[in-house]
């Protein structure tokens, strides 16, 4: 058969699937994640195995760029439908203060290393740091929320994390792009500081919170009141998206933030109804021959909506995992693994990523156990990847871009398999630790 038919790629494709969705229970009891399964697959249908997929990371840039920011976004709008706990919740600081404060001595970590030990400018430096600084959204799936009503503080923190500093990690790509002379920064730097730093995350965040409670709160009243716009709950959740990313971009803001607002705005209408009831019970006196009567309920509706809305994406963020881990092994090659990799990517995951994490949480509540999970659990990802095409569609020098693009690559690719190997071990690690305090918890409390 030729490789090159359409017929052959229905059949690698089609089996990949049905693989993937037959071992699903057996790789969950395996200290191995779906991630490393695609990024083999990916690896042996590339240069280094058959050569099936050649994509060149430098060459076909704007390509990977808009193929992983869709991966991205589908993500964050998934992980805000995900997290159901008010702003004005007291287990918001410590994600905040990871997505903020440790991010940003990520960066300048990555920075000090770039200049003092890769021999790169300012600019170059700060940029590599704005790119890998971020966690992943995507492949952090094991770490994070298992529900809305899961408030695990290691599993929110980690999720609220990844959620928010793809976003935040923007202001200091165009810092780098800026000071490499490829951006405009203004005068002593005020117009970074304004627009990239201040208004593009806030404007972000308002932006589609807006939006989120508008097309949610619309919606709502056109099926509750006038038993309208039923049905299409997958249009609904790729309109919002794309809708909240646009505005976002249009008005120069965090498209990454919006996008995860918008998704947290549909959650809290949902909150505000069915307050602490899990939405699957207020769904359960519902048939399911008469969903059109929980969609038209005015205390079922917003129920309905979000489970919807967040089923359907939750398929699509798979299928984007599958795609962009896939096309990531099989741009994996050995010219792809430089040798500053062997001693940076230690340096990053067993001393930067600590060090930031210990820093960021200076003073705050948390037991040492989840510290030390949440400084191994930095998981890097398609973000990284996604601001590396982005720095490379602004005009970095070819020599530059070929240098970033197998670090990032050879950085993915190894935390795709350490963590991927260790997060099954170590999570029920985690699990074992906090039922034997709960245990103890509830026996101090009877002898009280």
């Amino acid at each position: 058969m030729d490789i090159s038919t359409p017929t052959f790629w229905f059949l690698i494709v089609g089996g990949l699937f049905v693989m993937m969705a037959l071992s699903a229970t057996l790789l969950k009891r395996l200290p191995l994640t779906t991630s490393i399964v695609y990024l083999a697959v990916g690896f042996v249908l590339g240069p280094a195995g058959f050569g099936l997929i050649s994509l060149d990371p430098v060459e076909h840039s704007g390509l990977l760029e808009h193929f992983t920011e869709v991966a991205v976004i589908i993500s964050l709008f998934t992980a805000g439908l995900k997290l159901r706990i008010p702003l004005n919740d007291r287990q918001w600081r410590i994600p905040v203060r990871l997505a903020f404060v440790s991010m940003t001595i990520t960066v300048g970590l990555i920075a000090l290393t770039g200049v003092t030990l890769l021999g790169l400018s300012l600019g170059a430096a700060i940029l590599l740091g704005g790119m890998l600084a971020p966690t992943d959204p995507v492949l952090a799936s094991d770490v994070q929320v298992e529900n809305a009503f899961d408030r695990d503080r290691l599993r929110f923190s980690l999720t609220g994390e990844a959620s928010l500093n793809d976003g935040t990690a923007f202001p200091f790509v165009m810092l780098g792009l800026g000071l490499m002379g490829l951006h405009e920064l203004g005068d002593f730097g005020l117009r970074w500081i304004a627009l990239d730093v201040v208004w593009s995350t806030l404007g972000g965040l308002a932006i589609g919170g807006l939006l989120g409670t508008l097309v949610g709160k619309l919606v709502l009243y056109l099926r509750s009141r006038h038993k309208e716009a039923l049905g299409l709950d997958d249009f609904l959740a790729l309109g919002l998206i794309a809708f909240a990313y646009g505005s976002a971009l249009l008005l120069h803001t965090s498209g990454f933030l919006a996008v995860f607002a918008a998704g947290f705005a549909l959650r809290r209408i949902e909150r505000q109804t069915t307050g602490e009831d899990e939405p699957e019970k207020v769904l359960s006196s519902t048939p399911v021959s008469d969903l059109e009567q929980a969609a038209t309920d005015p205390k079922k509706a917003p129920a309905y909506l979000v489970s919807a809305v967040l089923l359907f994406n939750e398929q699509l963020e798979r299928i984007g995992e599958v795609t962009v881990v896939v096309v990531v092994g099989a741009m994996l090659s050995f010219s792809f693994l430089p040798a500053a990799s062997w001693w940076f990517i230690p340096l990053l995951f067993f001393v930067i990523r600590p060090i930031s994490v210990a820093l960021g949480l200076l003073g705050a509540t948390n037991s040492s156990v989840k510290r030390r999970y949440m400084s191994w659990f930095g998981i890097r990802g398609i973000g990284s990847i996604y601001y590396l095409m982005y720095a490379i569609q602004h005009g970095i020098p070819a020599g530059l871009a070929q240098q970033f693009a197998s670090l990032t690559l050879a950085i993915v690719a190894v935390s795709i398999v350490v963590h991927g190997i260790s997060v099954t071990p170590l999570m029920n690690a985690y699990g074992r630790i906090m039922r034997r305090s709960r245990s103890s918890s509830a026996a101090l409390q009877e002898e009280a």
